[in-house]
């Protein structure tokens, strides 16, 4: 749904996501250091350049505001944007291992975890760039630091120090935030081609549609002049035939099937009214399938049906009064009628949110192979059969927030299951529609 309020923000981009948990892993990794190195100056009497060490932690934080505020503007977060967050986090990192023992201090392999973030959520471009910083600052610090005899490894074989107790705190610390974080970041991303995977099977469904859409315009609009003509000339020869009642009975026959076709072109004209397509009016559920089912009986004459209601004391909701909607469980009853002739079973039951018609035919089934796919592809388990009415019904059910299902039922034979969205509830007192 679209973003009609200008002061409400817009949902994060992926990169944005990242970018904000990014943000929550500086916070708790840089409040963690602050917090042992106030233990190390009030305890354990590090000697540290304080100047330089709080410095480096505040300016730590301006950039986690910064970041703050960064995420509340309008425009997305890019790759380019995010690698710049992560090497701001080594560069950080490089200044307090270079003020806190350099290579000795036990965190130093915390240099792990933003090139762990990078692989999870960059091309390997970006992740190269932050791989190649940290191989050049470790080699650095050792080299150059401001020495911290505490954080040094002893000489002794004590079975527990502090070079040794850091070091274990600061697994801890790294493999919970990998743990949560970066998988949180993987997830983010395997939902993203998840959504770009289904936005293009729907474009691609769309063009389907709009191709049959198109010629189904184009044949309308052909067969008016046909249709015309054949009606022009059953009208001569009814009039030189007069006198022949077989031959009149035949051809007042073909009139009515020509006229039938005329008004179908013409109702398939009204009917693609824009307005009544996006804002269709409400109907109560068994006004509207009482319809459809009436419909049904004209077209299929000879098919039989059996319904069950639901209670009648629970409310009765409304559902789209959707012209598509209509034809659409028509071919779904037809590829019922069409797999046996048995009497089609159909249930009618519904909760507060939406409407469920289940259809039960006692065919064959359907073949395993294909199960899945029926719908969203031309496809038809029938002989002669082009799946075009399937997949155009999957396409209206779809658009209209519903679902299609099909299932070997039980005891044998196809179960269509059919959930529609419940627009709004019909109190059992209150007036009824016919």
């Amino acid at each position: 749904m679209p973003n009609n309020n200008p002061t409400q923000p817009l949902p994060l981009s992926t990169p944005g996501r990242n970018l904000l948990r990014l943000t929550l892993v500086r916070g708790i990794t840089w409040t963690g250091f602050l917090g042992g190195i106030i233990f190390g100056l009030e305890v354990l009497n590090f000697k540290l350049q304080v100047i330089a060490v709080f410095s480096v932690i505040l300016a730590m934080a301006l950039v986690n505001l910064l970041t703050w505020w960064r995420l509340s503007w309008p425009g997305p977060v890019t790759d380019t944007e995010y690698l710049l967050h992560l090497l701001a986090d080594v560069a950080g990192l490089s200044l307090l291992f270079y003020f806190t023992g350099g290579a000795n201090n036990p965190f130093i392999s915390y240099f792990l975890v933003p090139l762990t973030i990078s692989a999870a959520t960059l091309p390997w471009r970006s992740t190269w760039i932050i791989a190649a910083y940290i191989l050049l600052a470790y080699p650095l610090l050792m080299l150059f630091h401001h020495p911290v005899p505490q954080l040094a490894q002893p000489a002794s074989s004590s079975p527990l120090n502090l070079h040794l107790l850091g070091r274990w705190v600061n697994f801890v610390l790294s493999t919970s935030l990998i743990t949560v974080f970066v998988f949180k970041m993987a997830q983010s991303l395997r939902q993203r081609d998840a959504d770009l995977s289904q936005t293009r099977e729907h474009a691609l469904r769309d063009e389907q549609i709009m191709a049959v859409a198109t010629q189904a315009a184009g044949t309308a609009h052909e067969l008016g002049t046909p249709l015309s003509t054949m009606a022009v000339i059953l009208k001569e020869l009814s009039n030189e035939h007069k006198n022949n009642p077989q031959l009149s009975e035949d051809l007042a026959l073909l009139r009515n099937q020509v006229d039938t076709c005329k008004v179908t072109l013409q109702s398939l004209v009204s009917n693609a009214d824009r307005s009544k397509l996006l804002n269709p009016a409400c109907k109560p559920l068994k006004s509207f399938c009482k319809q459809v089912l009436e419909h049904w009986e004209v077209l299929r004459p000879d098919v039989r049906y059996c319904i069950d209601w639901p209670d009648n004391n629970q409310d009765e909701p409304r559902i789209s009064d959707d012209i598509t909607l209509q034809q659409a469980l028509i071919n779904l009853l037809n590829n019922a009628a069409d797999a046996s002739s048995e009497p089609v079973n159909i249930i009618i039951h519904w909760t507060a949110q939406e409407a469920q018609i289940d259809i039960h035919d006692q065919g064959p089934g359907i073949p395993m192979e294909i199960a899945e796919r029926l719908g969203q592809t031309f496809l038809s388990t029938k002989s002669k059969g082009l799946g075009l009415g399937l997949f155009l019904t999957h396409a209206t059910i779809n658009r209209l927030g519903g679902t299609v299902q099909l299932y070997n039922h039980k005891h044998g034979g196809t179960l269509t299951e059919v959930r529609i969205p419940v627009k709004s509830v019909l109190p059992k007192t209150g007036k009824q529609e016919k």
